[in-house]
Formats: structure tokens, C-alpha cells, sequence
């Protein structure tokens, strides 16, 4: 093996083989030339709205409140994605995405932490069923867990330079997939089985005691060099993701660097290198502590878009900018609750469109015609097949079945692949959060409509996304025949990936399909 640099977490001592099993995908990426470098720029807990780059029709307040220059920077030199949607909570997303599988399929339906061990609320109505809590692994030897061919252990059996830099959250405690280089990551920097940091603060070692022993489960691991000063996790993370960068150039691979930042996540702590002037102009404590990490969060993409111009491999590299669910608004923020994601409705956990609507923008020099837009929707499953697309991978076979659509066409102004595609989202759990939205359903978005079914009624919500953006108007009951019709389509998916359901308290019986439900 190359000499490589790994940053892991002192409990996790299990490793598993790598596999050489990959997936099928098309290919524009032309063989004769050099494969393109690829960075994954993913915020975690960031909406659509926390930023000053509009992906509305019109501009917001929140798009005033927000400085987020670099996220400018990179739509003026790529396409913006308006209807890019995630899963509400982080851990179905990162499965998805290093997957290609829907939730409904993989089965990690909500956030892990610790092996065997459900991370649902209480219920007084529901029972929930035993998901997969341990996340996603390569082999199918681990409990409740999904057995897949990663993305990374594809790019990397393809000739990629693999890293990871930030938030890891693919398995439970204990199970290999806790160390991100079980997945195929040539370098894993301060990523492990927990969803949060505990604090982004230097001074207070991330997490760890004066001896460097964590103080909770929360604690980030492998950056003990910066213990004790005064630096914010977000540009650490930043600073290793380059040096890594540096080891991939110094033996002439292309990179997929994976930079999966801790923030916009909870605990809400000032970024101080721009928290003065969110105090300044008399945002109150905590959104001026939210609004300082998100330029911090901006500053580390402007950070990497300014070390590829000086490594002069600027034009052969495509950064993809995601969030993992919608914004926080359930708890933890200042003013009001639920209306950190306006015009959308709620926030993370939330069936609604700022539970699931992310900011998205893709910068691919040489294919992507600069300062364009894309209207269509797509989910976070695509993004698997579309990075291989990407990379010119083809002719593969994975382990696990693959429900994304390449988003390439979409890129490339050739077609949609949105046209007479129903998108789906399964929740059959219970998150930690109250608010609009937020609850154990399953839902579908086709066109213009999106149906949402509440298994602890059985009722249905009928929404017009195009007219009704924030889903104030529960248009179920004047068009029956809709509801019917998607319900249809929704069981039907929901059958044919053989999906979890929560099933009753009272009298032991699993929750109807949603076209089982009488109107």
C-alpha cells in the first residue's frame, strides 16, 4: 500500500477486507483523457435558505442574512439545483448516497450511534420495527445492517486517491464501517460512527480531556496536534483536507476527496473568525453563532476552491455542494421555531420541504455551461451513479441494487431525469424533534404533487408544490382521485423494496399500506 496517513478513533479496532465489486453506470467522461479529480463538499444540518445564494424564484431575507461568497463563486461557475432533496434526518442520506439506494431499500431509516441499539423516540401509538441501527457495511456478517459496495471502494478500485475529511456517520460503534477507511477511504480524517461534534473549539480539545481522553462519545477523533488552540473544528478539517490533497498529487492520482463537515450541526457554537460581525448587525446570540458557522462552512469551500487554482488543476476538477437534510428548526435556535427555512415549511426531521429540500450546486469545468439552473428534482441516491458517470466508470456490478438515476443528462442540458420519475421517502421511525412535518410517514413527489402518509392516523396530506411552496394548503381532501392515485404508487414502491412498518401498539397489527387506507 502507498504510504498513506490514517486519522482513526481509538475504540474502533475492527477491520473488514476491501471489495473489488463495483457498480454499472454510462460514461461522457472521455477514457483518452485524464479522469477528473472530485470533490464532495456535503454540510451537515444546512437549508436551503442559510445562504446568501438564492434557490428560489426571488431573493429572501434569510438570503440577506447569510454571507456566503464562495457559494456565489461557485454558482457563477456551475449549475444550481433548486430542487435537490436529501432524507430529513443525516444517517438515511449518507447510506443513500454512498449506496445509490433509496431508504425505503437499505432500511437505515434513522440517525445511528451505537450498535443494536434503536435511536428512536417513544411512541404512545406506534411500535417501530428493527431497522437497520447499525448502518451501512461491506459485508453481510453485521446485524442489522445493509451489506453494500461503497462509493469510495469504487472510485478507489477504479484508480482514485480516496479521503475523507469531517463527519462520518455510516455505522454504529464497534461495527467496521464505524472507520471510514472500511469503506474504501484511503485517508480518514477525524470521521467516526458519532453524528455531532461535541464542540467545535480547539481550546477545548474537541471533545477530549487534558489527556487526551474523550469526555463522551461525542468527542472528535485524531486531531490532538491542534488540542488546546485556539482554532475552529471547520478549518482544521479544511487545513488536513489539503495536506491529504497534497498526498494525492504527489503520486499522480486523481482524488475524491469527501469533505463532510460537522457543521451547521448543534452544539451552536461561534465560529469566531466572523461572529463579531453577525453581533454587529444585531442578530441575536445564537443566529449569530449559527451565522458565523455558515460563513466558516463558506470559507473552507473557498479555502479548497483556492488550493486547486494554485495547483493549477482547477479546470479538471468537479466540486458537488450538498446538504445532508433540511436546516434546523425544531430546537436549538433563536426566535421563532420552525421558520429557519422560510418560504419552506419546518426543518430537519421533517416531512416537509425544509425537512428534505437542499441547496445543491455542481461546478464540472469544460461540461457545465457556467451560471446555469436546473428546475428539475432529483435525490440523493442519484448522486452515486451520477459521480461514477462522472469518473468514467462503467460496466460494473455492485452488491446492492441501485435505485438512483444518473443526473449527468441534467448537467449537460440533454434531457431531465425527472420526467415521469416519482421521487420516494420512507420514515418509519420516530426522530427526537417536534414541529410541523415531523413524524413517522412515508411520501412521494411526482410532478408538480406530493402525497404524504401518516401511519399513526392513516390520514394523507395533498400537496401542490409549484403553487403551494410551503405546503400550507392540504388539498387531500378536494382531489380524492390524486391521493388515491399516488397512494397507489407509493404502496406499490414501498412492496416492491419490501419496506419496514411500524405496526400498532394497541392491537399488535402492522400499519396499512397507504392504498389500503380508505378514503
Amino acid at each position: 500500500m502507498k504510504k498513506t496517513r490514517f486519522i482513526m478513533h481509538s475504540i474502533v479496532l475492527l477491520s473488514i477486507a476491501w471489495l473489488a465489486v463495483l457498480t454499472s453506470c454510462s460514461s461522457v467522461v472521455d477514457k483518452e483523457k485524464e479522469q477528473p479529480n472530485i470533490i464532495l463538499f456535503l454540510v451537515d444540518d444546512m437549508g436551503w435558505q442559510d445562504t446568501s445564494v438564492p434557490f428560489w424564484t426571488e431573493r429572501t431575507p434569510l438570503n440577506d442574512k447569510y454571507h456566503t461568497p464562495n457559494m456565489e463563486r461557485l454558482a457563477q461557475q456551475g449549475m444550481k439545483f433548486t430542487q435537490a432533496y436529501a432524507c430529513a434526518v443525516c444517517s438515511p442520506t449518507r447510506v443513500s448516497l454512498m449506496s445509490g439506494m433509496n431508504a425505503a431499500r437499505h432500511r437505515v431509516t434513522n440517525w445511528t450511534l451505537r450498535r443494536g441499539v434503536s435511536q428512536d423516540a417513544k411512541d404512545e401509538i406506534l411500535e417501530f420495527p428493527k431497522w437497520d441501527m447499525n448502518g451501512i457495511q461491506t459485508a453481510d456478517s453485521i446485524e442489522y445492517a445493509v451489506a453494500t459496495t461503497p462509493l469510495p471502494q469504487v472510485l478507489k478500485d477504479n484508480g482514485y486517491f480516496t479521503i475523507h475529511a469531517g463527519k462520518a456517520h455510516f455505522g454504529a460503534l464497534t461495527t467496521p464501517s464505524a472507520n471510514p477507511c472500511n469503506l474504501g477511504f484511503d485517508i480518514n480524517i477525524a470521521g467516526h460512527a458519532a453524528g455531532g461534534p461535541a464542540t467545535y473549539q480547539g481550546l477545548k480539545n474537541y471533545g477530549h480531556d487534558e489527556n487526551g481522553i474523550p469526555l463522551n462519545v461525542w468527542a472528535i477523533p485524531g486531531l490532538e496536534k491542534y488540542h488546546g488552540q485556539d482554532i475552529n473544528l471547520t478549518e482544521v478539517l479544511t487545513i488536513e483536507a489539503k495536506l491529504a490533497l497534497d498526498s494525492a498529487l504527489s503520486i499522480d492520482k486523481p482524488f475524491f476527496l469527501y469533505m463532510a463537515h460537522y457543521t451547521v450541526h448543534v452544539p451552536i457554537e461561534a465560529d469566531n473568525r466572523f461572529y463579531q460581525k453577525y453581533k454587529s448587525q444585531g442578530l441575536d446570540e445564537t443566529e449569530a453563532r449559527y451565522a458565523s458557522m455558515v460563513e466558516g462552512m463558506d470559507k473552507s469551500l473557498g479555502d479548497l476552491m483556492d488550493y486547486l487554482e494554485q495547483k493549477g488543476i482547477d479546470d479538471n476538477t468537479i466540486i458537488l455542494f450538498m446538504s445532508d437534510n433540511g436546516g434546523l428548526s425544531a430546537h436549538a435556535r433563536g426566535g421563532e421555531l420552525h421558520v429557519h427555512n422560510a418560504p419552506l415549511n419546518s426543518g430537519k426531521g421533517s416531512a416537509y420541504e425544509g425537512g428534505i429540500r437542499e441547496p445543491m450546486i455542481v461546478k464540472w469545468p469544460g461540461t457545465v455551461q457556467p451560471k446555469t439552473k436546473c428546475d428539475d428534482y432529483l435525490i440523493i441516491e442519484d448522486f452515486y451513479p451520477s459521480i461514477l458517470e462522472m469518473a468514467g466508470i462503467i460496466n460494473v456490478i455492485p452488491k446492492q441494487e441501485i435505485d438512483g438515476v444518473s443526473f449527468v443528462p441534467m448537467l449537460l442540458q440533454e434531457g431531465s431525469t425527472a420526467t415521469d420519475r416519482e421521487l420516494f421517502w420512507h420514515f418509519p421511525n420516530k426522530w427526537g424533534g417536534h414541529g410541523p412535518g415531523i413524524g413517522t410517514t412515508s411520501t412521494i413527489r411526482s410532478g408538480q404533487w406530493k402525497l404524504i402518509y401518516w401511519y399513526s392516523d392513516q390520514h394523507f396530506e395533498l400537496f401542490n408544490i409549484h403553487q403551494d411552496i410551503g405546503e400550507t394548503n392540504n388539498l387531500a381532501a378536494e382531489h380524492p382521485q390524486i391521493v388515491k392515485e399516488l397512494a397507489k404508487k407509493l404502496g406499490d414502491y414501498l412492496r416492491s423494496v419490501n419496506a419496514q412498518r411500524p405496526s400498532n401498539k394497541q392491537n399488535g397489527q402492522i400499519v396499512p399500506w397507504p392504498d389500503e387506507v380508505q378514503l
